[in-house]
């Protein structure tokens, strides 16, 4: 019999439905039946596209004596943390705390007031590895609710405390010596034997290679006395050039069908978690169509138009790692596979060409796809991919999560904007357009912004600050790309929303509006993860619009928010990528390009030499333009279309020349 669930829009949720577990929603209702039963809270967090999410789902929460169990002796809250990103982040602070470790699946056991007494991820149906398992977890924690009520309780209440102690964060200066700090602490870091940064699992640092292109970019513009020795710039474009080959050649990329999975699970780069999430794929498909991977930043775009793309025209959130329950299944090959497909030579060929080995890369001697060198005949890897491609669609497909989210809409946008500009491809801009209709259309809602939709019907949750950031971020770009004021119009609606209900006192911004629910705590993120942090998010959002409407207002709110970050981008630049990217920018800038012109060869000439300019803030409009503030008094030079390159709105003599621009 379906539990509560059953009528939630949240895929993750509805995965759940069906369970025995009587699972509720995160709300007032919940936290009343507890305090009615005098139960403690079971809060478990997770999200569709998670492996282990399933494996616990499939060894307790569908276990009938697992199920009772927890009905009996908690009341059982279930939460997808891509939803609610605020609840999620407050108990993930919390397991942190407690645990030394985060992940999900998350359980956190609450008081009736929402402090957590006990935290952890992944639970097993049986003990094992040193861990007990969920049911001697569960029957523990019942027991001490009832004989060590008191001391359950005080604890609960300290680590309340603690979570909401918020200490004063030390505000800097981000400065060209921090920049080049943190391409020098970035280098100790880097994988010289395999790319990316650290270990096991290895996560594609999109936003840290975003900053080291526009390091480079903006050191290779220095004067050369004022160079630093050794050339910061020329290590920055050896981790860039590097990570984005080995990353693009190796199991994280989907050889045949695009697109990058979430992270790979050994330091190679051999063999991914098999999720597909929106987050990543729009991060990576603006980084390569930046740093020049043309091939790669369309085959990922078309990954997203043909798999991701919704029905109303908005980007689905995820692909799942499984399928038929088995992680993989649907990416990996065996040599014996590769034949049927493809014939004995083909065959045979295509398993040397794409690393198949008998005893395989992957599991049960399957391999995953690596295209570690070109071969000599580029027609037949055409050929056999396209075959590879036809043959893998007869598997069965992994599940899609096909909410629409808020933020993650927006990086879409932003990505295929940058990939449709600068590979001339304006079906990439036409899809982007559509989908900030859709965002306008649907999570635009009494001038709010709602964080999620599904099936075109908008979900009851507020967005918080990353989608406000994002989305905004998102609209500048479609600006740029396509030259229509009203996207301009529309970001500033919701910077503006934000700087009135998301500032923090020290100048920052917390992750919840004003009037957003209550948690024990407002959650604050700094450090960027897997998407940007709402924080530096913003800081991107403001220096733009800034840039456009020369409003000193949104340029000291970037100016704040960044400070708040100084302190993040020197300890743990990894951790900090797109706020250093930001303040690449912001350094000199940004630069503010203007090119005017009649449609054609000469203006097209210099749109591309401006949209190459790494960080910068491109217009590209007819004449007579002056709705944007920084389109006034900008003409064509003698009847001939005309560059202008600005800092803060004073500009240089204009150029009809691409070189010179």
């Amino acid at each position: 019999m379906a539990n509560r669930l059953a009528s939630a829009t949240s895929p993750y949720l509805l995965q759940h439905a069906e369970n025995p577990v009587d699972w509720w929603e995160w709300g007032p209702e919940a936290f009343a039946e507890a305090t009615r039963r005098d139960t403690p809270i079971l809060l478990s967090v997770g999200y569709a596209a998670c492996h282990w999410c399933h494996v616990m789902a499939h060894e307790s929460f569908e276990d009938a004596e697992t199920a009772a169990y927890m009905n009996a002796h908690f009341v059982n809250v279930k939460v997808d943390r891509e939803e609610r990103p605020d609840v999620d982040s407050v108990y993930m602070s919390a397991t942190q705390a407690m645990t030394g470790h985060g992940g999900w699946p998350m359980t956190c056991v609450l008081d009736h007031d929402g402090n957590p007494f006990f935290a952890g991820t992944y639970f097993p149906d049986t003990p094992r590895h040193g861990s007990a398992s969920f049911m001697q977890i569960l029957d523990a924690l019942a027991d001490a609710w009832v004989t060590r009520a008191d001391e359950v309780r005080q604890a609960a209440s300290e680590i309340g405390a603690h979570l909401k102690v918020q200490g004063d964060l030390d505000t800097g200066l981000i400065t060209a010596e921090t920049l080049d700090q943190a391409v020098r602490a970035l280098a100790t870091e880097f994988d010289g034997q395999s790319a990316g940064f650290g270990g096991a699992p290895k996560f594609p640092p999109g936003m840290v290679l975003e900053f080291l292109l526009r390091h480079e970019a903006r050191v290779s513009r220095r004067s050369p006395e004022l160079a630093p020795q050794p050339a910061d710039g020329s290590v920055a474009k050896r981790m860039v050039d590097a990570t984005c080959v080995a990353m693009a050649r190796g199991g994280l990329y989907d050889q045949i069908g695009g697109g990058f999975a979430r992270y790979s699970v050994d330091s190679g780069w051999v063999v991914p978690h098999f999720e597909k999430m929106l987050y990543d794929n729009a991060q990576l498909l603006g980084l390569y169509a930046r740093w020049g991977g043309n091939r790669i930043a369309e085959e990922t775009a078309d990954f997203l138009l043909r798999e991701l793309r919704t029905p109303e025209g908005g980007f689905a959130s995820a692909l799942d790692a499984d399928s038929e329950g088995v992680e993989g299944k649907f990416y990996a090959w065996t040599p014996a596979q590769l034949v049927e497909a493809l014939g004995e030579d083909d065959g045979a060929w295509a398993a040397t060409t794409f690393e198949v080995t008998e005893a395989g890369t992957f599991e049960h001697g399957s391999s995953t796809l690596q295209l570690l060198r070109d071969p000599d005949d580029l027609v037949r890897l055409e050929d056999v991919k396209r075959r590879l491609f036809e043959a893998r669609a007869s598997r069965v497909r992994p599940a899609r999560d096909d909410k629409v989210v808020a933020a993650w809409n927006g990086l879409a946008i932003s990505g295929l904007c940058a990939a449709g500009t600068l590979l001339r491809k304006p079906e990439y801009v036409e899809a982007a357009v559509r989908a900030g209709q859709l965002l306008v259309d649907v999570h635009l809602v009494e001038g709010r912004l709602l964080r999620v939709s599904r099936d075109g019907l908008v979900g009851r949750h507020d967005g918080v600050l990353e989608d406000y950031a994002c989305v905004a971020a998102g609209f500048l770009d479609l600006l740029q790309a396509t030259g229509d004021g009203v996207w301009f119009e529309r970001a500033g609606v919701l910077l503006d929303d934000a700087l009135a209900r998301f500032r923090a006192d020290d100048g920052g911004f917390h992750d919840t509006a004003s009037d957003a629910e209550a948690l024990i705590t407002r959650p604050r993120e700094l450090s960027d993860n897997a998407s940007p942090s709402g924080q530096s998010a913003m800081v991107h959002a403001l220096a733009t619009y800034a840039a456009l409407s020369g409003s000193g207002t949104h340029r000291e709110a970037a100016e704040q928010t960044l400070a708040v970050l100084a302190g993040l981008a020197e300890r743990a630049p990894r951790f900090a990528g797109w706020a250093l990217a930001a303040a690449e920018s912001m350094l000199e800038g940004p630069d503010e390009i203007v090119v005017v012109g009649r449609p054609g060869l000469e203006r097209d000439r210099l749109e591309l030499a401006a949209r190459r300019r790494h960080g910068a803030v491109v217009l590209v409009v007819e004449p007579g333009r002056d709705d944007i503030p920084l389109l006034v008094g900008r003409d064509e030079v003698d009847g001939a279309p005309a560059a202008y390159v600005c800092r803060h709105m004073v500009c240089e003599r204009p150029v009809t020349d691409p070189a010179l621009l």
